[in-house]
């Protein structure tokens, strides 16, 4: 089976943005996308690399030398 390919508003509604930016992702090639004639798509698999790649991990709290929290 294919794999589903997204509309640049499908993906501004994932990624609760504007249209604006995903077609300056595209447009910068900072995400994978299909041209199908004039009309741009994004592959979801293109999708959740991209918010893998972006996704910041939260820092674990450090203890200084004399036991308080830093």
């Amino acid at each position: 089976m294919a794999e589903r390919l997204l509309s640049v508003a499908q993906v501004a509604e994932r990624l609760g943005t504007t249209e604006r930016f995903p077609r300056r992702l595209v447009a910068e090639r900072r995400v994978t996308f299909v041209k199908v004639g004039r009309h741009v798509r994004i592959p979801e698999s293109a999708l959740a690399a991209f918010i893998e790649a972006n996704t910041v991990q939260p820092l674990r709290q450090r203890r200084n030398r004399y036991g308080r929290a830093a």
